[in-house]
């Protein structure tokens, strides 16, 4: 459902375009690591994921369980929380390997957070946390890189702007665009495996940063 959602509301909050790697295929089951700029971004990769014929479970933080409505859903439909320095961690990371086990893909958010900037200007991945490549290496899954650019004109900045910026969305109609790359396999679990699904990621976002430099009509 919530697939299905973000693709009926996305198309009226901006102009969404979707490209891939030459070649590139989403296999049956992966964890899909995209970068993280807004609020907004979610429903825009899940958007453009359904495009593909995927519907994936989402790792988000554990607080959006406990928004009315929206945390029902979440239960309901098996997303993950993410519980950060808690001993339910452990838990997120069973939860997201029996998933892939049952052919599913992930979609995971290894930044762990939003950038502090206020402006609405597009900037490369931060930092990746350790816990994907960890659960990549566990299960063997493949990562898909995912980059994703334009979110930030449809919310960003402080609570006021973000509001204003969703509010406007269906007027302006800002140019979204999602990258997704080639997959690859992790061999570790360690620094220079996350960095690699770093650059992976940062470079399907230099992508998708670059066609929504390029006129109009190209990217229709």
């Amino acid at each position: 459902m919530l697939s299905r959602l973000a693709g009926q509301l996305v198309p009226a909050f901006g102009r969404l375009t979707l490209t891939t790697d030459e070649g590139a295929a989403l296999p049956p089951a992966g964890i899909i690591a995209a970068n993280h700029t807004s609020l907004a971004d979610p429903a825009i990769v899940l958007a453009a994921l359904l495009s593909l014929g995927a519907r994936p479970v989402v790792m988000a933080t554990a607080g959006l369980w406990r928004v009315p409505l929206l945390g029902r859903a979440l239960a309901r439909e098996g997303h993950i929380p993410v519980y950060r320095g808690d001993p339910r961690a452990a838990r997120s990371v069973d939860l997201a390997q029996e998933a892939l086990e049952q052919g599913r893909h992930i979609l995971i958010y290894a930044e762990g957070g939003l950038p502090l900037r206020t402006d609405a200007g597009e900037a490369e991945p931060g930092a990746f946390r350790r816990g994907l490549a960890r659960l990549a290496h566990r299960t063997g899954a493949p990562v898909i890189p995912v980059g994703q650019a334009g979110a930030r004109r449809v919310t960003s900045g402080s609570a006021v702007k973000q509001f204003a910026g969703l509010a406007t969305a269906p007027l302006r109609r800002p140019r979204l665009h999602v990258h997704v790359g080639q997959p690859l396999l992790l061999d570790s679990d360690g620094a220079a495996a996350t960095a690699r699904a770093r650059l992976a990621v940062t470079a399907a976002w230099r992508t998708a940063d670059a066609r929504l430099s390029e006129p109009a009509a190209l990217t229709a």
